[in-house]
């Protein structure tokens, strides 16, 4: 079985970016998800890291669908495989939706993913004191930490500065046509959706 704190990433650096140069900045570590929140926080990080000339770490934690112990009961490597991939497909699509690649400006940026929960991943990720973590949080109608839970444990763990990203809002009568917003609402002007099985659309 593979090791539920295993980590594995992707670098990539500028010409110039490597090399001994005194003593190292610490990095931006960013949590990442794929939701709103999470690129939000992608891309404020990606900006501190650009501006202070620190190396990005973005980091995309996953687990089976059942948690490590419903995998201990029925261990499958091939299915473990599967889900890794989805998860890298994941961090990958995140920084195509937030930069259309890598964050430019960036000298030194590393996609990682880790096999745990995202709050362990991220502490024991950004376990240096000149280190900064970046998370994204959704506002709730409790208040901005209303039900998160992930982001209360990365606070009271965490061994360096956090930085709280939130989601972005929109406006109320947006989100009430989203919620009631149909498939035949995205179709491009002129198509409708086929009546019945086999029927073109028009």
């Amino acid at each position: 079985m593979e090791g539920t704190d295993g980590a594995e990433g992707r670098r990539r650096t500028t010409p110039g970016g490597e090399g001994d140069h005194g003593a190292r900045p610490g990095r931006l570590v960013v949590g990442v998800s794929g939701s709103l929140a999470s690129l939000a926080a992608l891309q404020a990080a990606a900006r501190e890291a650009r501006n202070c000339g620190r190396p990005l770490l973005a980091v995309l934690a996953w687990q089976p669908p059942d948690g490590e112990a419903g995998y201990m009961l029925r261990p499958d490597r091939v299915w473990a495989e599967n889900w890794r991939r989805e998860a890298r497909a994941r961090l990958d699509r995140a920084f195509d939706e937030a930069f259309g690649g890598d964050p430019p400006g960036v000298a030194e940026v590393e996609r990682r993913l880790v096999r745990d929960r995202t709050w362990r991943a991220l502490v024991a990720t950004a376990d240096r004191p000149d280190d900064r973590l970046v998370i994204g949080v959704r506002a709730t109608r409790r208040g901005l930490f209303g039900h998160g839970g992930t982001t209360r444990r990365v606070l009271a763990r965490a061994r360096c500065p956090v930085l709280t990203v939130p989601a972005p809002r929109f406006p109320a009568l947006m989100r009430t046509r989203l919620r009631h917003a149909s498939t035949a609402d995205f179709l491009p002007e002129g198509m409708r959706l086929p009546k019945g099985p086999g029927q073109a659309p028009a």
